[in-house]
């Protein structure tokens, strides 16, 4: 057993500290490894896990032992394996002390997930530092050459328990106080601040399919309100058309999966809920985190464009369309009315692409690998 210390420092609310907290936890429940996850605030990492502490320095939750990383620095002992996730800036004094063991840490820089062909070539490559220590960077990814994107073992039998049940997906849904309606279609909202928004909510509640329109606690909630036109908190929601909209409290970790499967669709933001919808299996759209330049639209298309080979050329345009309208080149509601009737063939595709990702190690394990190859 190795000991493994990973930083997170949270940037984008949520993103950080959930993908840092899903591995923690894969890599101590499943392979049994010790694991100290920092993280600099821990009001975040309540929302997602409502059992932790804020005030602790120090608490153990599902095998990991989580530190607050404060920001006078204490002398720590460093880890086996150190991750420093998505080029946050470790204390200078943790960093000499990687080098004072007898056996110098694996320094790992878990990198932003990306779909882009350079990182490939980049995924595992070292960085000699000025200390004399080695930097790994570590690329998650959608192919066999990247470092994989997380999945416990178990979670695709779960999902297919849970959605071959046509039960289950109502049961959560009530115990999130929603009422389903039969014949609904449900659609997931989790997204950034979207202008386009107020034009697919049109379109929906203009559209002949009954859509129930399920909205958790988050930033895309004031858009929601305005396009309502009225004040909207958890367990409330209006209709309009076709189109009725509900707000959900902001759920924790464990449970944001069963609300992707339990839906039709799912809008999903960042990293973390973008894998995830992908291990759900259904058709899903991605609201990419905005970057200087336009620089997200290259990550964007680099993912639809591996993401879509092969695709029929007309689904293809269809789903590209949407998802860029999405992202704020296009609008939202006239390209979504052109792939609306393409549902059952988004959906079928969906399975085939979940499918293949399955193929390749899963990120948990191959970090484990990596180290092992090291030693």
């Amino acid at each position: 057993m190795a000991s493994w210390d990973i930083f997170c420092s949270v940037v984008d609310n949520y993103g950080d500290i959930g993908v840092t907290w899903r591995l923690a936890r894969q890599l101590a429940v499943e392979h049994g490894q010790a694991v100290r996850l920092w993280v600099d605030d821990l009001a975040a990492f309540v929302r997602i896990c409502p059992q932790a502490d804020v005030q602790a320095q120090s608490q153990r939750l599902s095998g990991v032992e989580i530190r607050h990383w404060p920001q006078a620095w204490r002398d720590t002992d460093a880890a086996d394996v150190v991750i420093e996730a998505f080029a946050c800036a470790m204390p200078p004094a943790y960093i000499e002390a990687m080098t004072r063991r007898p056996k110098p840490s694996l320094w790992l820089n878990l990198e932003y997930l990306s779909a882009e062909p350079w990182v490939e070539s980049c995924h595992g490559l070292p960085s000699m530092q000025p200390n004399g220590l080695q930097k790994y960077f570590y690329f998650p990814g959608f192919t066999p050459l990247t470092g994989g994107l997380l999945r416990e073992g178990d979670l695709i039998r779960r999902r297919d328990a849970f959605q071959s049940d046509p039960d289950s997906g109502a049961r959560f849904l009530e115990s999130l106080g929603v009422q389903v309606r039969y014949g609904e279609r449900r659609i997931s909202l989790f997204a950034y601040e979207n202008p386009g928004l107020a034009g697919w909510l049109d379109a929906l509640a203009e559209g002949a399919t009954p859509t129930l329109l399920l909205v958790p606690e988050g930033r895309v909630l004031g858009d929601v309100r305005r396009w309502a036109q009225r004040p909207l908190g958890v367990g409330q929601g209006c209709e309009r058309g076709a189109l009725r909209v509900q707000v959900l409290p902001f759920v924790r970790q464990e449970d944001y999966d069963p609300l992707l499967w339990s839906c039709d669709i799912n809008a999903v933001r960042g990293e973390d809920s973008f894998v995830r919808a992908q291990w759900a299996g259904r058709p899903f759209v991605w609201h990419i985190y905005q970057q200087e330049d336009d620089l997200h639209l290259e990550k964007l298309e680099a993912f639809l464009a591996l993401f879509a080979e092969g695709m029929d050329a007309s689904l293809r345009e269809a789903l590209s369309d949407f998802w860029l309208a999405w992202n704020g080149r296009g609008e939202a509601g006239e390209a979504w009315r052109r792939l609306d009737g393409r549902l059952p063939e988004w959906s079928a595709w969906v399975g085939n692409w979940q499918r293949r990702l399955t193929e390749p190690t899963d990120l948990a394990a191959g970090l484990v690998r990596f180290y092992t190859n090291w030693l």
